[in-house]
C-alpha cells in the first residue's frame, strides 16, 4: 500500500497542516479572548505533537492516546459548529466561550473579510465597555461561517491523520 518513506512524508505533511491550522486558530481565539477554545487548542497542540512522535517512532501508546484525543477533538469541533450555527438551543451571543468572565466574542465578528467596523457612541452613561455599540457592515462571509469552516478543517485533518496513524498501529 504505502512505502515507509511515502507514509512518513504523508504523516508529516498532515501533522504539519494540523499544527499550522491549530496555531492559526489559537491566535484568533486569543485575539477574541475566547478562553474555552484557547484551552482546547493548547491541549490539542500538545497531543498532536505526542501523536506525531508516536507515529514516527512507532509507539502504540502514543498513537492510542492521540486516537482517543481525536475523538474528543472531533466532538469539541462538532459542538463549536453547532454553537455558531445555533443548533439545539445554543446561541453564539452567549459568553459560553469566554467562561462568562468577559463580553468578548469571536475576533472574526468585527474583523472578517471585507468587514467595516464602526464604533457607535453609547446612548447611556456608564455603558462604554459594551460591545453592542460596535457596528459591523459589509462582511463578505459572516463570522459564524468562518468559525464553522475552521472547525470543519480541524475535523477533516484530525480524521485523516488518525486513519494514517491507525494504519501504522496495524502494521506493528
Amino acid at each position: 500500500m504505502w512505502s515507509d518513506g511515502a507514509q512518513v512524508k504523508y504523516s508529516w505533511t498532515l501533522f504539519a497542516l494540523l499544527q499550522l491550522s491549530a496555531l492559526e486558530r489559537q491566535i484568533f481565539d486569543f485575539l477574541g479572548f475566547q478562553w474555552a477554545p484557547i484551552l482546547g487548542n493548547f491541549l490539542h497542540i500538545i497531543v498532536v505533537i505526542l501523536g506525531l512522535f508516536g507515529t514516527i517512532q512507532y509507539r502504540p501508546r502514543y498513537i492510542v492516546v492521540y486516537t482517543v484525543w481525536t475523538a474528543l477533538w472531533v466532538t469539541w469541533n462538532v459542538f463549536i459548529i453547532c454553537f455558531y450555527l445555533e443548533v439545539g438551543g445554543l446561541s453564539k451571543d452567549t459568553d459560553l466561550m469566554t467562561f462568562n468572565i468577559s463580553v468578548h466574542r469571536s475576533w472574526w465578528r468585527e474583523h472578517g473579510p471585507g468587514c467595516v467596523r464602526r464604533v457607535l457612541p453609547p446612548s447611556a452613561h456608564g455603558m462604554t465597555d459594551d460591545y453592542t455599540y460596535v457596528s459591523v457592515t459589509g462582511c463578505i462571509v459572516d463570522f459564524q461561517y468562518l468559525e464553522v469552516i475552521h472547525s470543519a478543517v480541524q475535523i477533516l485533518l484530525s480524521v485523516s491523520i488518525t486513519s494514517v496513524s491507525l494504519s501504522d498501529l496495524d502494521s506493528l
